[in-house]
């Protein structure tokens, strides 16, 4: 595989701005197996599964990662945290920044010393919050991806209904699709919900650089699955049912929690083609960026039939990336 692999075109006129609403109105492009995919909504969901199956969705909550500071002399630096293992110390990217340097204290608008940079690093510097999580509250805001040029009045709008634990520098976007109301439903026809963390970081939105993505470098992300998630995997796979995965961080921590046998842990799992697959069985996503560790795993999910899918989606004017539509994709067979 190498990275064109993972490439297309897409236009800025397909990029979601803004969310629809409600949530389950999103519309979802239903992989059938064989060259014609179904339309349909994500409040259809209930219609793809059946009473047994085993539906996963990603329970990190975004935190306000997103700092606009200045330097002592005015200049400003944004500063995205990405993940912390003590929520004082993080790994971070810094904006406009070629200029700062260790030890040096970055300001708040009012003044107030916010982050100081420990080291500069290979893309990413690690900061220390001065004042702690407090500070966020004072100082940060919930990060939109780039390409969202939009503001949205409401910042829960980029949040789960399930959201808890504010540790994410991105939302599990696919989890944002589903309402209180389509669970309530799946659980009454059979569908049991489990839940699994995995606090999203840089690897979610970094596209890869180099021809060759075996040679990416994954950062690792901290991902827990409860003992009752894993049993109740398990427990519908012996029984002929199925596991739905919703997005991609979700695969992520079942895979990785199957793959090395912990329960929770810092993974570095990157899921490529070739990948053993373990737990999930169907995954719900949106559509991605190109290039990107998140397509190498949809690519490694379905084969080379994502190709497929993605230009039908385009065709048929489905919205992509974090506030764009769904897919549902069923796992190829081994061949």
């Amino acid at each position: 595989m190498r990275t064109s692999d993972l490439d297309y075109d897409l236009p800025d006129s397909a990029i979601a701005q803004v969310p629809v609403e409600p949530r389950d109105s999103a519309r979802l492009l239903v992989d059938t197996g064989g060259p014609e995919p179904l339309d349909a909504t994500v409040a259809d969901l209930g219609r793809f599964l059946a009473p047994g199956d085993v539906m996963v969705v990603n329970r990190t909550r975004v935190r306000k990662a997103r700092l606009a500071l200045r330097r002592a002399s005015g200049a400003r630096v944004e500063v995205l945290l990405l993940d912390s293992v003590d929520g004082e110390v993080f790994d971070a990217l810094l904006g406009n920044s070629r200029r700062v340097s260790d030890g040096e204290v970055l300001l708040g608008h009012d003044g107030d010393p916010v982050v100081e940079v420990l080291g500069r690093g290979d893309g990413t510097a690690r900061v220390r919050l001065i004042g702690g999580e407090g500070a966020l509250d004072r100082h940060g805001e919930v990060p939109l991806p780039p390409y969202i040029t939009e503001r949205i009045g409401d910042p829960e709008r980029y949040q789960t209904v399930f959201a808890r634990d504010a540790r994410s520098a991105a939302a599990p976007t696919a989890g944002l699709h589903l309402t209180d109301r389509l669970m309530d439903s799946l659980r009454a026809s059979g569908v049991a919900i489990h839940e699994v963390e995995l606090v999203v970081g840089l690897d979610t939105f970094r596209p890869i650089a180099g021809d060759d993505p075996l040679r990416h470098e994954i950062h690792t992300e901290w991902y827990s699955v409860p003992q009752s998630t894993a049993d109740a995997c398990a427990a519908a796979r012996a029984a002929g049912g199925r596991v739905l995965a919703v997005g991609t961080t979700s695969v992520r921590a079942l895979e990785s929690a199957a793959a090395s046998g912990r329960l929770q842990d810092r993974t570095s799992l990157f899921i490529v083609p070739g990948h053993q697959w373990r737990t999930v069985d169907l995954m719900m996503t949106n559509f991605h960026m190109p290039r990107t560790t998140l397509l190498a795993m949809v690519q490694a999910f379905v084969g080379p039939s994502w190709r497929g899918l993605y230009a039908t989606a385009l065709a048929r004017g489905y919205r992509f990336l974090s506030f764009g539509d769904a897919m549902l994709l069923r796992r190829a067979p081994v061949r």
